[in-house]
């Protein structure tokens, strides 16, 4: 009897956290139940974007499609937004730094879940989706157009022409810049329809949150403990947080921003370009004025010296299709960047900036569990 009592006990004492309820359920006390359920519901309900008056209109969004896989766009008409947003890779390209940086800096963001973002860019140069459309039509080392060509091309085009009086009501008219940003708010139509799908913590959540515990067990133990992990001890969920996993501002991660030639200035440099832009809320072509909600945001950010070196929070859905990772691609897989994280140079960290972060020091199978967890917020990622 008492080896039987002293076997209970040991299997008490070995794994107290399973819940009784379900065996291959862990037991999340309240507190991180609450934590849990705020990743979520998926998906979203769209919220319109008042700047943009075609947002939400089905001839928009397919004159938008049409313009994001057509080259004709592009200075030399063989780049179109597609050539480096590829749908197979969430709209990402795969590649360590995007095409046509020559400067070797930055990472090709994806575009699913674009539409939720306050910000746009690595650096946050935009503030709505359409103004990052806008922007590398006209970027030299992107699709190198200027506004009269962009123009001339969707008059000279029938098959551009005729979208754009479907998309807008109108014929495209003499305004060359007035044309260029329709252009970009027909693509942003499109992209707010790339909503990331549902992936397996979906599914938890939803089944923990109705109390049922039988669904909620096939989620696998291992992605169960790298969520306990990234929602307590790791604190990833500060900054990764909301159903985006994602706060939408920036920080610095700890990454180098001293690089060849000099700094890459982050968040510092993207607020020195957005805020003199013509193509930001405050600007012109703002289809609701003084009535955008959003636009007081812009007015009222301004760079700060602790910007230096900060880069947007990505979101995390779907991110095992978006390898290599960090702003500057330089990190190539999950077990890299949770590496990263575990064994963090806290003083490459501004020492006026973000400190949230600190080296987790995890152990081997934590790092299993933490990247079996981030695994699990992609679709086929488990």
């Amino acid at each position: 009897m008492k080896r039987l009592c002293a076997a209970a006990l040991a299997c008490v004492l070995v794994a107290p956290e399973l819940s009784a309820a379900a065996p291959g359920l862990l037991h999340f006390t309240p507190a991180e139940r609450e934590r849990i359920a705020s990743h979520g519901p998926w998906p979203p309900t769209p919220a319109p974007d008042p700047s943009n008056r075609v947002d939400g209109r089905p001839a928009a969004v397919a004159y938008g499609r049409l313009l994001f896989f057509d080259a004709a766009l592009s200075a030399d008409g063989t780049l179109s937004c597609a050539s480096c947003h590829r749908a197979e890779l969430a709209f990402q390209d795969g590649r360590r730094v995007a095409r046509g940086r020559a400067d070797g800096l930055r990472n090709t963001p994806g575009l699913l879940d674009a539409a939720q973002r306050r910000w746009l860019g690595w650096d946050g140069a935009h503030d709505s989706l359409w103004a990052a459309s806008v922007a590398p039509l006209v970027a030299q080392r992107e699709m190198a157009a200027s506004p009269a060509q962009v123009a001339a091309t969707v008059r000279r085009e029938p098959r551009l022409a005729t979208g754009y009086r479907a998309a807008f009501g109108v014929d495209a008219g003499p305004d060359d810049e007035r044309v260029l940003v329709d252009l970009g708010k027909a693509l942003a139509a499109y992209q707010a329809t790339l909503v990331s799908e549902r992936v397996p913590f979906d599914d938890f959540r939803d089944a923990l949150a109705r109390g049922d515990h039988d669904a909620a067990s096939r989620y696998p133990l291992a992605a169960q403990r790298g969520l306990r992990l990234f929602i307590g001890e790791g604190r990833c969920s500060v900054c990764h947080a909301g159903p985006s996993f994602t706060n939408g501002e920036f920080a610095d991660v700890g990454v180098p921003h001293f690089v060849p030639g000099g700094v890459d200035g982050g968040r510092h440099d993207g607020l020195s370009r957005m805020r003199p832009s013509r193509y930001n809320r405050l600007g012109p072509h703002n289809d609701a004025g003084a009535a955008d909600p959003h636009a007081v945001t812009t007015r009222h950010v301004a760079p700060q010296h602790r910007n230096f070196g900060e880069f947007r929070v990505p979101g995390l859905r779907q991110l095992v299709h978006t390898a290599p990772y960090m702003h500057d691609g330089s990190l190539a897989t999950l077990e890299d960047v949770v590496r990263h994280y575990s064994e963090l140079n806290e003083e490459r960290l501004h020492s006026d900036g973000e400190r949230i972060l600190r080296a987790l020091h995890l152990t081997p199978g934590q790092r299993e569990d933490l990247a079996a967890f981030l695994r699990s917020l992609s679709t086929g990622g488990l």
